[in-house]
C-alpha cells in the first residue's frame, strides 16, 4: 500500500503526516510526502518557502528513516495546483490513498479563498483521508 500525504507546515499538515505514519506502522504502507508549490510568484517568496520546506522535509525524512518507515519525498514546483500535483503523484506512484490535513473554515471563507482540501476531495480518483489538526497518535 502507498499513502500520498499532502504536506504543509501547519497543525493540519502535521496531523496528516502523523496519521500516515501511524497507518504505516500498522500496515507497512509506504508514505510518500508531497509538498507542492505552484510557482510563478515572487522569486523571493518562493525561495524562502523552498528553503523553509527543505529543512522541514529533511528533518521528516531523517525521522522516518530512523523509525524504519518506508517513505519518499516529492518536492514539486511544476505549475500545478496542490490537487493536480497530488493526483499526478497518485498516478505516477500507483498509490492507494491520499492523506490531507483539514481545517475548519466558514462558508464565506471557502467561497472567498477557495479550498485546496475541497479540490482534492472532489478530484481524487482514490480514497482520501482528511485529518483534523487535533489528531494524535
Amino acid at each position: 500500500m502507498k499513502l500520498v500525504v499532502g504536506y504543509v507546515i501547519t497543525p493540519e499538515g502535521k496531523a496528516a503526516l502523523e496519521w500516515a505514519v501511524a497507518e504505516s506502522r500498522r500496515s507497512g504502507a509506504e508514505v510518500i510526502i508531497v509538498h507542492s508549490i505552484r510557482g510563478g510568484g515572487s522569486w523571493e517568496e518562493e525561495e524562502e518557502e523552498i528553503l523553509t520546506y527543505r529543512q522541514e522535509l529533511d528533518g521528516i525524512e531523517q525521522r522516518l528513516t530512523n523509525e524504519g518507515i518506508p517513505h519518499k519525498t516529492r518536492r514539486l514546483i511544476r505549475g500545478l495546483t496542490p490537487a493536480e500535483d497530488l493526483n499526478e503523484v497518485v498516478k505516477e506512484e500507483d498509490a492507494d490513498m491520499i492523506v490531507i490535513g483539514l481545517r475548519r473554515r466558514s462558508r464565506t471563507g471557502k467561497l472567498l479563498v477557495g479550498s485546496d482540501a475541497q479540490d482534492i476531495l472532489l478530484s481524487a480518483e482514490c480514497p482520501v483521508v482528511a485529518v483534523k489538526a487535533e489528531y494524535r497518535r
